[in-house]
């Protein structure tokens, strides 16, 4: 009888075990099966969670109770449901995993200057570290967007080979105020040039198969109060400058996801707002891909659900269950919950993590040494140069090399925006490697001074990277390198990052006593002596200069390069590289011409609230039409050699809509170099008022010889002449005489012509 029974038991075990693969097997797969039908398989808390990222605040929510999901018992037994485990160490957050329907984790990692995750892994002796590139402002101000493409390839591997999914980057808001904090991941204050270097960075990177998360949308302009201030800003100022270069990189480059930014936009949170997310960034721009918060942005999950914003990141257990009830409550109709879901799964399998990619945690780091000094290098910036002090005379061999950062550089920003680096290359190491000789004492006294302070700051997290204060240098130390050596350079340094702005004080936008002590008095002595000085700017942002600027010989902006940063320095100041960088912002006279100087980063003492009074007129747009004088326009940037433009001519396409314009550019100096044309627009003005010019084109020629030529090709169609319209809600092409203007930067135009346009066109919304 016990025999009997136990084989009629053993009966139905195995009869349970295959009706359970069986099940299994029928079970949808992403991938495999329509997405809808995957949805369809999904339990509501499943969908849930999916929209819900994993908390690393607090842990893991544990796997769901028994009775909490709706499973039967063989769906139970099939598979684990929920991920329990963190897969890279250190990423940004991941999501949930839905085993029994295909559904994978996928990894979500800052940032804009490379990849940043922990290099140190517990019981691990091994660095898991990721190359630093050039910050963004600094990769924009190459004006070369194959140049970018080339840099994000290299970025998408790290990403790929790390375990990676989604890089959470690039960094797209208009620089508005030169003391926002995380300026140095952004572009620039124009919305072309931030557009088109976004859409090269964004398929570089996903050239490699792995996805990127433009950002922060939209009008997260400051880090003050970012969590809650309410941007006030007109239809047409979003429209025409801080949307359009989010629109630009949509359709050039479409990126697998965008991330809604903290900050209210006129009344409403940018995740909460259907009119942004839905209207606007689907329905008209036609974007494909899913829209996430900022982390710690889940303000009003229902709300955010209903917009549009199909993932909340980093996510907790109270968000999950609030997303649940209001579904069983009525409040939230699952169909909504569905589309959000549909909107994730279709890039979920898209990535590395559905593919299976087995990923090697060793990408070459080495191998991608070359791009970071090659980039760095032509977003350089020269700024001054008097007697062709720069290059570095080859009969010069003796350098004096003053300010902490030259042998402590920054090379790049903090919070999101930092990377965990293999190494970092001084300007001392440079100069050195170059053939330089350096005075020995010197560099013992500013290496002693250095671990001093360092010795100071404790543990360092990626949230604050503090800087080493200024050496004070007395003068008679200054008069005696000023004696034995035949050059000084001198580095300032500054750094800032996520979580606030700059401050308008010494030390910060302005030079503080010491350092501003410094360059006057090394300047002097050197001058004396009948040598030069130069000044290398070791920034990640517009800082006062007008005090100062005409006190030495040369002044290379070099922002935070990234890794290589001595070496791609060294390259330029030895000419081993002719400078061919170009701003991408104004650096104003004085910081209260800044347009936005009176409400930035709040108005009428109010918090809560900022007005972009300034409307349209943002950076040279606001210079050029209210003839403000400017200390370093927009587009500016000097060379070892001399460019000459000839042959501008236009022609009309009439069939098409479109302007075809070239441009012959010609060096006539004596040294090879490379030369950024820019293309502006002076429109018709009538009861509308519009900037005098606006940047419509751009192009960089090759490496000219010398004598050599090139000529450049631009294309504009009649949306590139329009305006947007608030009254009739759309693009509007007025008529009258348009003047097309070329020429080396926003305030030396070279060559401009003429055409009429009949009448007026409009681009309905």
């Amino acid at each position: 009888m016990n025999k009997i029974l136990f084989y009629t038991a053993f009966s139905c075990v195995c009869c349970f075990s295959t009706i359970s693969v069986s099940y299994a097997q029928k079970l949808p797969q992403l991938g495999k099966d329509p997405v809808e039908k995957v949805v369809k398989a999904m339990t509501l808390e499943e969908k849930a969670r999916l929209v819900v990222g994993t908390s690393k605040s607090q842990g893991y929510p544990p796997p769901p109770a028994p009775g909490t999901v709706v499973y039967d018992n063989i769906q139970q037994n099939v598979a684990n449901t929920f991920q329990t485990k963190e897969k890279v160490k250190g990423a940004a957050g991941d999501s949930y995993a839905i085993p029994r329907l295909g559904i994978p984790s996928i990894v979500y990692a800052d940032g804009p200057a490379g990849v940043r995750i922990d290099s140190i892994r517990e019981g691990d002796s091994r660095k898991y570290n990721a190359t630093a590139f050039p910050i963004a402002t600094l990769l924009a101000s190459s004006w070369n967007p194959q140049l970018v493409r080339e840099v994000g390839e290299v970025m998408g591997k790290e990403v790929l080979e790390y375990g990676i999914d989604i890089l959470l980057a690039p960094g797209m808001n208009i620089q508005r105020n030169p003391l926002t904090g995380r300026n140095f991941e952004y572009y620039s204050e124009d919305p072309l040039v931030t557009g088109k270097i976004a859409s090269a960075m964004v398929n570089g990177i996903q050239s490699n198969g792995v996805g990127t998360s433009i950002k922060h949308f939209v009008a997260n302009n400051q880090e003050t109060y970012r969590n809650g201030v309410n941007a006030i800003v007109s239809e047409r100022a979003l429209r025409e400058i801080y949307l359009k270069g989010f629109e630009i990189a949509v359709k050039e480059s479409n990126p697998w996801t965008i991330m809604s930014s903290y900050n209210k936009l006129n009344g409403t949170y940018t995740s909460e707002s259907y009119n942004l997310l839905t209207k606007l960034l689907r329905e008209e721009w036609g974007y494909k891909g899913f829209v996430m918060t900022d982390w710690w942005a889940e303000n009003d999950p229902v709300a955010q659900m209903k917009a549009g914003n199909d993932l909340l990141m980093p996510g907790e257990e109270r968000h999950i269950q609030r997303i649940i009830k209001a579904v069983e409550d009525g409040e939230l109709d699952e169909r909504i919950l569905d589309r959000n879901v549909i909107n994730i799964l279709n890039i979920v399998q898209k990535g590395p993590a559905y593919r299976n990619y087995s990923y090697s945690d060793m990408p070459d780091l080495d191998a991608h040494t070359s791009i970071v000094r090659k980039s760095a290098s032509e977003g350089m910036v020269l700024l001054e140069n008097k007697d062709n002090t720069l290059p570095i005379q080859k009969e010069i061999k003796k350098a004096a090399l003053f300010g902490v950062s030259s042998y402590e550089m920054i090379i790049g920003g903090y919070g999101s925006g930092y990377v965990y680096y293999p190494h970092k290359i001084s300007l001392e190491k440079g100069l050195k490697d170059a053939g330089l000789v350096l005075d020995s004492k010197q560099t013992e006294s500013y290496i002693n001074h250095i671990a001093q302070e360092k010795a100071k700051w404790g543990e360092i997290h990626f949230w604050y990277v503090p800087t080493v204060p200024e050496m004070y240098v007395d003068k008679n130390e200054i008069e005696r390198l000023a004696n034995e050596s035949e050059i000084a350079i001198l580095t300032i340094g500054r750094n800032s990052g996520e979580g606030g702005d700059r401050q308008l004080i010494k030390g910060d936008y302005y030079l503080n006593d010491v350092e501003l002590d410094l360059v006057k008095n090394v300047s002097s002595a050197f001058r004396s002596k009948g040598k030069k000085t130069v000044v290398v700017l070791n920034i990640g942002g517009v800082i006062e200069m007008t005090e100062w600027k005409d006190l030495p010989d040369a002044i290379l902006l070099a922002w935070q390069p990234g890794q290589e940063a001595g070496y791609s320095i060294t390259d330029v100041l030895t000419g081993t590289v002719n400078p061919s960088g170009k701003l991408t912002m104004t650096f104003p006279k004085r910081y209260e011409d800044v347009p936005s100087a009176s409400n930035f980063p709040q108005s009428d003492n109010n918090p809560s609230f900022v007005k972009y009074v300034e409307d349209i007129f943002v950076g040279y747009r606001h210079y050029n039409t209210f003839n403000v004088q400017s200390l370093y326009e927009f587009g500016y940037g000097l060379s070892y050699t001399d460019f000459e433009y000839s042959n501008l001519k236009l022609d009309f396409n009439t069939s098409k809509g479109e302007i075809n314009i070239s441009v012959t550019v010609k060096n006539t100096g004596k040294v090879a170099g490379k030369e950024i044309a820019q293309l502006y627009v002076n429109a018709p003005t009538g009861e509308i008022k519009r900037p005098t010019d606006e940047l419509r084109g751009f192009a960089k020629t090759k490496l000219l010889q010398s004598r050599e030529s090139q000529t450049l090709l631009f294309k504009l169609s009649g949306d590139d002449l329009a305006r947007f319209d608030e009254n009739q809600s759309a693009w509007i092409t007025d008529a009258g005489k348009y003047t097309i203007k070329v020429g080396s930067s926003s305030k030396k135009i070279l060559l401009s012509k003429v055409f009429e346009k009949k009448s007026e066109s409009k681009r309905g919304l």
